[in-house]
């Protein structure tokens, strides 16, 4: 479809879809989590959205949202740290038909061996390839770069916008690594990447192979933390965002990290699913189904 389609029409679109999928019986509802997403943006779930939570009301809440894809954190009980605790958290993801791509964002301010190892140790345990991590100094990085290359997990460093004293925006991520093994990179986070002042467009295409995950959420004001909404009730430029990923061929996750009213969140993060699958319907992509 061309250009010109209705923000309206897009989430109509996505919420058809996103209905179709639900009702017992129909084609969408059948294939489950047994297929792979069809097209070319992936969309997932961040598990800090449901950090108030636990796994299976979780597990419910993505079932019903036919969301099958997670990036788990080790919040309530969503990919304990804890190696028993989380084999338990595994089986139950794999009997639900879940399927894990990342975890995180796991904190990596500790530069030492012993506590590094473990958090490369806890996602090798998963079988997961990407670590989101949050909050290496500079000085920790050859210390990254070396659990890298002995586990081969690609760390995805999350930008956490102004407020981070270390890295504002995927661009100060990117500066700091160039020259590092290709497996350090970034996970965009759109939110505070705007919200740092830079073009969110832009730093997907400076990231191009670094990038490894991306965290979207909406701003109505792109430099208030605190006007996050629904995706498409804001001004993120969530199609220019589509758009940048399918023209590099992006083969990650865009997992929705929706973090406003934790104790009530299915409202907005439907709403937001519905408006994604909308806006790649109306770039002429099928819902996705599983």
């Amino acid at each position: 479809m061309n250009s010109d389609f209705s923000r309206r029409s897009f989430v109509l679109s996505g919420a058809m879809a996103a209905a179709a999928s639900l009702v017992p019986g129909s084609a969408t509802a059948e294939t489950g989590a047994a297929e792979k997403e069809s097209g070319p943006v992936r969309l997932g779930l961040a598990s800090y959205t449901f950090r108030n939570f636990t796994r299976a009301q979780m597990i419910g809440f993505m079932k019903e949202l036919n969301v099958y894809d997670l990036n788990a954190k080790d919040a309530k009980d969503h990919l304990p740290m804890d190696p028993t605790a989380e084999a338990q958290a595994l089986a139950d993801y794999k009997a639900a038909g879940i399927r894990l791509h990342a975890a995180g964002v796991i904190s990596l301010a500790t530069d030492s061996d012993d506590d590094m190892r473990s958090k490369f140790e806890y996602v090798k345990r998963a079988g997961l390839t990407v670590l989101v991590a949050g909050d290496p100094s500079p000085e920790a990085l050859p210390r990254v770069e070396k659990f890298t290359r002995e586990y081969d997990i690609r760390v995805a460093i999350h930008n956490h916008g102004p407020e981070d004293k270390l890295w504002h925006s995927p661009l100060d991520i990117l500066k700091a690594v160039q020259a590092m093994d290709p497996r350090i990179g970034c996970c965009i986070d759109v939110g505070h990447t705007v919200r740092a002042g830079t073009d969110v467009v832009e730093a997907i295409h400076a990231a191009g192979p670094r990038l490894f995950n991306i965290h979207m959420k909406d701003l109505t004001d792109f430099h208030a933390k605190e006007s996050q909404v629904a995706v498409g009730d804001g001004k993120m430029p969530v199609r220019g965002i589509f758009e940048a990923l399918i023209a590099m061929k992006y083969q990650g996750f865009v997992d929705l990290e929706y973090e406003v009213h934790p104790d009530d969140p299915m409202p907005g993060v439907s709403k937001s699913f519905a408006f994604m699958r909308g806006v790649l319907a109306g770039m002429g992509y099928p819902a996705q189904t599983a």
